[in-house]
This record gives C-alpha cells, sequence and structure tokens, in this order.
C-alpha cells in the first residue's frame, strides 16, 4: 500500500509538471548573428558592403585614411510570419560600442549609448506581418562629451562586439525592458546560515491585464523546491512591478569554496494557466568588512588577489567569445588568482556565470574613467547629458549583473581627477544611486590621488606605481607604513593595485629607471617591480586585497605600439612573462611550480650572472653547465644565486628533489 501511494504521488508530481509546460507558452528566441552587411558610413558607394557574422569589431577593417574613431552600418532582413500577429517582438542587442541607433524598415526605434551594456528595444509596431523586414544599425565609436568613457588607456573599437537576438513573447510578459535585464531580481534583505529573506522583485509589462498573479518557485542547490510563493499585481500601471517575499530557512549559502546555486522561476500567471515565465539563477552570501579590514564573505574573511581584465584580444578587437572568456579565466584560475576586475565596464554574463560556479569574486567597473597617460584627456562634464549618461549605464550594469553571486562590488571610478573641476561629488551621486538600487553590495573606487575621492566609496583600492619613474620598488614598504600609522586614513578601507609595462623580447644589460613614453620596456623590470610588490604587499597586512594591473596586456592608442604591455601575460593570451609564474608559485598551492627567471633574455653581454627560480615545491636544485649551484630564499617563493659566472652558450636548469618537476633554459653570455 505505502508503495502504491509513493507510485501515485511520482505519477501526481509528474503530471502536474507536464501540465505545467504543456500549459507553458513559448518564448521564442531567435539568434541573429549570421548574415548581416557590413560598411562604413562613409564608403563611397553599396559596393563597399561586405557579408559578416556577429560578434564583430571593426579595428581590423578600417580602410586606408579613414579615422580611427567612424561610423558603420549593419544591415539585415528578418522574415516576419503571421502567425506572429498577436505576439511581442524585442530585439536584444548584448553590446555595441558606443552610440547605436536601431531602424525597422527605415523607421527610428531607439538609440542606446554606451558599449559595455546590453540593451533591450520594441520593435512590434514597427515590423510588418508576413514579409521580410529590413534592420539595420547605425553604430559610432566616436568620441562625444555626453557618453562614458571621456577618457582611457583601452581601446574601445567600434562594432555589435556581442550577440543579437529576436524575441517572440506574448502580449502580456515579465518586461525585458528594464534597463535590458530578464526583469527580475532576487533581492536579498538579510543573510545568515540559519535563515535567508529577501523579496523576488519582478517588473512587468502587461497592457492587457487589469491584474496580475505572480508565482514564484525556488529551488535549492539539491533540486528540491524550498519555497512557492504567490502575489497580486494592481491595475497596469508604467513601470509596474510586484515583489514576492521569501524566507529559506537553513539556506546553503554561497561562498568561494562553496559556490551554491539557487534556480528562482518566475511565472506569470497560474502553473495551470501560465502567461509568461523567467527563471534566473542566483545565490546568497552576505559581503561585509571586518575591522581588521578584511572583506568577508558570510562573515569569513578572504584576502582578495586578484586581476584585472580588458576587453579585447589580438585581431578580434573586442568581439570575444565565450570560449576564450573561459580560456582567460582558466588562465587565471591556473595562476591561483580568486577575484576579477572587469575595466571600464562589464563583460559578457557568460564570465559571471563561470565565477558564480567556480566561485570567483568580480568587481564591475563603470565606465568613469581617466587614462594614465601624463596630458590625459577630460574625463569629466559637470553637464546633464553626461551625469545622466553615467548614471543610466551604471543602472544598466548593476541591474544586468544583480542576480549574481560572484559580483561583491560596483566600481564607481577608476583614476578619475580633473584640473578646475572637482569630480567628488559627482561620484558622490552615483555612489548614493547605487546604495539605493543595491544595498546588499559594496561600492569601490580605484584612485591615484590623495584627497576626499578616497572617501566617498565603502572601500578604496590605491594605484600604486612607487619605484618605476622615481624612487625605488622598497619604498612601497615606506607607503605601506605611511598607511597603516595615518590617523585621518585609519577609517578607510583600502587594497592597493599595481603593475607596469614589460615586453619580453625587450632586453639590455644596463636596467635603469623606466622613463615616460619609453619604447624600451624590458621585461626583467616588469618582473622585478612585481616581485618587489608583491613580497612587500603581501607581508604589510594593512590591504584587503592586491589587484594585478593587468593579467593580459591590451589594445591602448595612448601607447607608442598600440599596446599597453602591463600584462602578466602576452596580448595574444597564451604567452606568460616571468611575473605570471612569479603569482602562481606564491597564489596556487595546488598546481606545481618551478621556473627560472629571464629565460627569453638569451644574450647576455656579461659573465657575471644572478639566477632568479620561482618554485612552490621548496628549494630547488639549480644546476649551470653541469654544476650545481647554491639557492638563497630572498622572498617567498622566490629562490636566487648570486655572482654566477657564465661563459659563452650554458644550459641552465632548476628541479624538486625528486627531480619530476624542471625547467630548462639556455643563455649564452660575455658574447659581445
Amino acid at each position: 500500500m505505502r508503495y502504491r501511494l509513493i507510485i501515485a504521488m511520482v505519477v501526481a508530481l509528474f503530471a502536474s509538471t507536464m501540465a505545467l509546460h504543456a500549459t507553458a507558452p513559448q518564448r521564442e528566441v531567435y539568434n541573429l548573428n549570421d548574415d548581416w552587411m557590413f560598411y562604413f558610413a562613409s564608403a563611397p558607394d553599396a559596393a563597399e558592403a561586405h557579408p559578416i557574422s556577429l560578434p564583430h569589431s571593426w579595428s581590423g577593417e578600417m580602410p586606408r585614411g579613414l579615422c580611427r574613431e567612424s561610423v558603420a552600418n549593419y544591415v539585415r532582413r528578418v522574415f516576419v510570419p503571421q502567425r506572429w500577429a498577436d505576439r511581442r517582438l524585442f530585439m536584444r542587442f548584448g553590446g555595441v560600442n558606443s552610440v547605436a541607433d536601431i531602424f525597422v524598415n527605415g523607421k527610428y526605434v531607439g538609440t542606446h549609448k554606451g558599449g559595455f551594456t546590453a540593451f533591450t528595444l520594441e520593435i512590434t509596431d514597427h515590423v510588418v506581418l508576413g514579409a521580410d523586414n529590413t534592420i539595420r544599425v547605425v553604430v559610432s565609436d566616436a568620441w562625444r562629451n555626453d557618453v562614458l568613457p571621456l577618457s582611457s588607456d583601452l581601446d574601445l573599437a567600434g562594432g555589435i562586439y556581442r550577440d543579437v537576438e529576436l524575441m517572440v513573447t506574448p502580449r502580456n510578459i515579465i518586461s525585458p525592458l528594464y534597463y535590458g535585464s530578464d526583469g527580475v531580481f532576487v533581492v536579498q534583505q538579510s543573510v545568515t546560515s540559519s535563515r535567508v529573506s529577501g523579496v523576488v522583485r519582478c517588473h512587468l509589462s502587461t497592457p492587457n491585464l487589469d491584474h496580475a498573479t505572480v508565482v514564484v518557485r525556488i529551488t535549492g542547490p539539491d533540486g528540491y523546491l524550498v519555497e512557492r510563493l504567490t502575489a497580486r499585481a494592481g491595475k497596469h500601471t508604467s513601470g509596474r512591478s510586484v515583489e514576492v517575499p521569501f524566507e529559506i530557512n537553513n539556506p546553503t549559502l554561497w561562498s568561494p569554496e562553496n559556490p551554491a546555486m539557487y534556480s528562482v522561476e518566475v511565472l506569470l500567471g497560474s502553473e495551470e494557466s501560465v502567461i509568461d515565465a523567467i527563471t534566473v539563477q542566483t545565490g546568497f552570501r552576505s559581503i561585509t568588512m571586518d575591522k581588521s579590514n578584511r572583506l568577508c564573505i558570510n562573515g569569513e574573511p578572504y584576502m582578495i588577489r586578484g586581476v584585472g581584465l580588458a576587453h579585447d584580444r589580438i585581431g578580434a578587437g573586442m568581439a570575444i567569445t565565450r570560449e576564450e572568456l573561459n580560456a582567460d579565466l582558466d588562465m587565471i584560475l591556473d595562476m591561483g588568482a580568486n577575484a576579477v576586475r572587469s575595466l571600464t565596464g562589464p563583460h559578457a554574463a557568460a564570465l559571471y556565470d563561470r565565477c558564480d560556479s567556480e566561485g570567483v569574486l568580480c568587481w564591475v567597473d563603470l565606465p568613469f574613467t581617466r587614462s594614465m597617460r601624463a596630458f590625459a584627456d577630460i574625463c569629466y562634464y559637470p553637464m546633464a547629458p553626461f551625469c545622466d549618461n553615467g548614471k543610466e549605464q551604471m543602472m544598466e550594469i548593476m541591474a544586468q549583473n544583480y542576480n549574481h553571486p560572484s559580483v561583491v562590488m560596483w566600481g564607481m571610478f577608476w583614476g578619475v581627477w580633473q584640473h578646475g573641476e572637482d569630480v567628488v561629488e559627482y561620484v558622490a551621486e552615483l555612489v548614493e544611486a547605487a546604495k539605493a538600487f543595491d544595498a546588499s553590495r559594496l561600492t569601490v573606487g580605484c584612485s591615484n590621488r590623495d584627497g576626499a575621492i578616497n572617501f566617498s566609496t565603502d572601500i578604496i583600492v590605491f594605484y600604486q606605481d612607487v619605484g618605476w619613474y622615481k624612487g625605488a620598488y622598497s619604498d612601497v614598504g615606506v607607503w605601506c607604513r605611511m598607511l597603516a600609522s595615518n590617523r585621518q586614513w585609519e577609517a578607510l578601507r583600502y587594497g592597493v593595485c599595481y603593475g607596469e609595462e614589460g615586453v619580453p623580447e625587450h632586453h639590455t644589460d644596463m636596467l635603469s629607471r623606466a622613463q615616460r613614453d619609453a619604447q624600451l620596456l624590458p621585461e626583467r623590470r616588469h618582473r622585478r617591480m612585481h616581485e618587489d610588490y608583491a613580497a612587500i604587499i603581501d607581508t604589510a597586512g594593512n590591504f584587503w586585497g592586491s589587484w594585478i594591473n593587468s593579467m593580459y596586456d591590451f589594445a591602448s592608442p595612448k601607447r607608442h605600439s598600440g599596446i599597453n604591455h602591463s600584462g602578466v601575460v602576452c596580448f595574444d593570451h597564451t604567452t606568460p612573462k616571468d611575473a605570471y609564474y612569479l603569482y602562481r608559485a606564491m597564489w596556487n598551492p595546488d598546481e606545481a611550480t618551478l621556473h627560472i627567471a629571464d629565460g627569453s633574455w638569451r644574450e647576455r653581454r656579461d659573465t657575471l650572472q644572478q639566477i632568479d627560480v620561482y618554485s612552490s615545491v621548496g628549494e630547488p636544485m639549480l644546476l649551470v653547465g653541469g654544476d650545481t649551484i647554491a639557492v638563497r630564499n630572498v622572498a617567498p617563493s622566490r629562490y636566487r644565486a648570486d655572482s654566477v659566472v657564465i661563459k659563452g652558450r650554458t644550459r641552465i636548469e632548476a628541479f624538486d628533489v625528486t627531480g619530476a618537476i624542471r625547467d630548462v633554459v639556455e643563455v649564452h653570455c660575455g658574447g659581445y
């Protein structure tokens, strides 16, 4: 009898599930990445148009003589069948840099200003049923004083560089128009190990419903339903939303060690008669700072070891695929970093999906930034169009990434300052708006200045380059002690960001201090800065985190070579520099690292050499020309052999005590 009852319950559950799916209307989503025609607006005739597929960035397509900042047209035909007569149609653009004007059959639909965020436009009233419809997107990457960023070290190439989709929906829906988001926000108001509470906020677009029922189903990481809630929304108004309170007892909290994800399904209508449905993934965690200046997840402190991640790849511009993002994150994790900073703006959602599942912490920047070159551009205009655009982009960034538990801080600014105009008041307005929308996360700024701006955000990161152009790298230790003893700054919760340029192909026997705008950028200087900074900052103990600027080299119109070489990996995203192995030895205890520094410097003038080895497997054995050489430990994971005489072509070998892990380089000394 008991088994019959169990079988009956299973059958009933299966039947109800089938009924739910049988009555649920299909949101039809069509990928529109193929079959576009592309041409620059300045092209002399239509013969210049050529077929392309998205994602697309025109950085490699600039005709000779055409201005680097330009305007281009993307044109595509879309057939709209008669059967969609009672449906609504939306186009969603994952990212267009930086201003997009959309036309359907020659009629203007709308404009989006900002290159890093998605946006959705309704085209229902602009299409012709039963016919081909022409979609035209006019894209400009020209500088404008009403679109952030006004100044950046990154090369923000134009194009439709993320996916484009056509969404076909019922008339009454969960709105896709709220700042380009899914329209569903899981708001965490209280998070403890025993209970999570909050509201599920749903934005609706229901022109044909006076009243609407919303059902929320929350499924735990183990696949079991933990909450089922119902609420009713009142008569339709513009910007209509409904909030459904929820409580989960004994939750499985999201953390870097246990990135547990919940599924939140929102149904418009009843379970027996579903009108529309959206499912989002999220995780529950608290984010705080403790008294000892440590960032805490669920009350547990973490030492942040982060890297900055730009938005381009060699030959692709900003048109980066999901597979390339995954490869980038694989290399970041292999180095041992536990946090990623999206420089100047958010990456595609696929990056944060992966960080959610891997337990990687994320800092997402607003594109309010200033190039750090000597005569940098104006970065701030105190006028309404500029200020409004900054707030609009910030809201889009937060709305589109709100449900990602890996995103723990919103970046309000990066190195902004300006003679004559004080940016502090505007930063304060941004922070106030950010806190009003999302009180659960921290706000952060990256600063290279003293003053009130450092007190504008919840936490601050100081960009430091002492010893690069003046002084010595060891001066960063003096700076650390000054920070710790400064009573005016003791209330600050601060981290540190550092990094300068180095090119593996650049070599010099006489290593001198860097000069501004120098074209010789030896990797030896780059890795020595990282060696000294990493050792000093790691032992200083007064930072909540350290951020490497950056993980990969990136294109930069501000540089002589067109590339900012500050990455610990080259622009090809596959060739590590010495500094990569330094951090891998320090940060990744799960993978063995043994690396001889300066391996690319093969031709050397002096016969008296210093050999540095990075090791996570203890003190290495070192052979130079077959002779055993003594090494000493000079810093965590760093070993050195001083005053080694090398003449002619010589093989240098390092290996662990078992001989299983080794590295080999060959150099030629005293040859010129």
